[in-house]
Parts: structure tokens; sequence; C-alpha cells
């Protein structure tokens, strides 16, 4: 595939409607498979199974209704969200497995500075004992699966006070620089993520030498 880093912060719907677009192309064989690393600025997004009863208050933020699993969930600074649009039958993965996939990913990257991850059963997502650290959601359109996952790592998790997030009454959410008690910078996560992304989806070890530089005005 090829690899995209966003510098910049970029829009939600500008990012689903880049992603959307991907998707066709590469149905139609016009485009290449692509994992695209970013931040959004605060939002919330709303997923396909939302109970509008989960948004207490969004607190002058806009709210996202998005093709995704799932339920209310933020993103915003400080949050690494990772998007890999991928062809799932031509890698005879189900869906279940890509999610487990990206998962892993996360877990593997807490591993990297000694934290144990684990998983929930019916919960996608990653946690640090009961406090949830990466969140997963993805769509799949004709085989083509895209949106993904997202990490907290050093996000203000205030966002969260808002929601019932991904729909768990009193489900904590924690984020890496609160669980390692210094600040974590997105930068310090963003080759690690990338890596364990191409070990746990099968693909080849990130070649910066494809990677799509961003051109935004």
């Amino acid at each position: 595939p090829q690899w995209r880093f966003a510098d910049a912060a970029v829009d939600y719907p500008a990012a689903v409607a880049e992603m959307e677009a991907r998707v066709a192309d590469i149905r139609e064989g016009a485009a290449r498979e692509l994992v695209w690393l970013l931040e959004h600025p605060a939002l919330y997004t709303a997923g396909t199974s939302a109970d509008p009863h989960d948004l207490l208050n969004a607190g002058g933020l806009p709210i996202h209704r998005t093709g995704r699993g799932g339920q209310y969930t933020w993103h915003g600074p400080g949050q690494l969200v990772a998007y890999p649009i991928v062809r799932l039958n031509v890698r005879r993965r189900t869906v279940h497995a890509h999610v487990r996939a990206l998962e892993q990913a996360a877990i593997s990257v807490l591993g990297e500075f000694g934290l144990a991850g684990a998983r929930r059963p019916g919960m996608p997502g990653v946690w640090v004992g009961r406090e949830k650290v990466a969140a997963v959601g993805v769509a799949v359109d004709r085989w083509v699966a895209y949106h993904g996952m997202a990490i907290n790592v050093s996000a203000d998790l205030s966002g969260f006070d808002l929601i019932v997030p991904c729909g768990i009454p009193g489900g904590g959410v924690t984020s890496l620089s609160r669980l390692l008690d210094r600040d974590v910078p997105v930068a310090e996560v963003k080759d690690m993520l990338a890596d364990h992304l191409a070990e746990a989806l099968g693909f080849r070890r990130v070649d910066r030498s494809e990677e799509l530089q961003e051109q935004r005005p």
C-alpha cells in the first residue's frame, strides 16, 4: 500500500470524502491501497449503532454521522488516527480478522511502552485495566475496508466526559500520557504505529520513499 502521514489536523468531512473516493478507485483498480495516519480537530462522530441518548452534551463541538461501525466517540488533537483502506477479499481476511489486526497493532504499540493492552469480549478496542486507550470502528464497501482506529496519545480526555464513549456506561477512557505520567508527543508514536500496522495487516515494512506528501493549502 501507499502510506500517508499528515502533519496538520485534517478536517473530518474532508477525510471521509477522500476515503470514500479512494475506496471507489481501489474497487475499480485505479488506485493502490492506502494507510493514512492523522489527527482531527476536536469533534464527535456517531457510528451506525449510535444511540442519541449517549450524547450527553456536545459542548459546541461539531457532530458528524459516519458510516463506520460503533457508537459515539471523540476525535481531537493528541489522538492518533489510522485509516487503512484495504481490500479484504484479496488479502483473504474477514471483517472480524481485520478488526482484530487493528487491535493487535494498538496492543503492540502499548507493549513498546511497557504497557499491557488487552481486548474485551464483544467490545472492539483495546483497554489497559478498565480504561479504554484505543478505539476501533470500520466500514466495508464491497470488500474494501476503510475508517479504522484511534489511539489516545496525549489527548485532552475531557471531550469524552460529554458522551457515553462507545455506548459503555461508566466506561473509563485513558491515554498514553496519563498511563505513563508524562507527555507523549504524537510524533513519538506515529512511525511506531505504522510499523505495527504493517506487521498486523501483513504488509511489508513502511517504505518512506513511497510516502504520499500532503498537498494542502
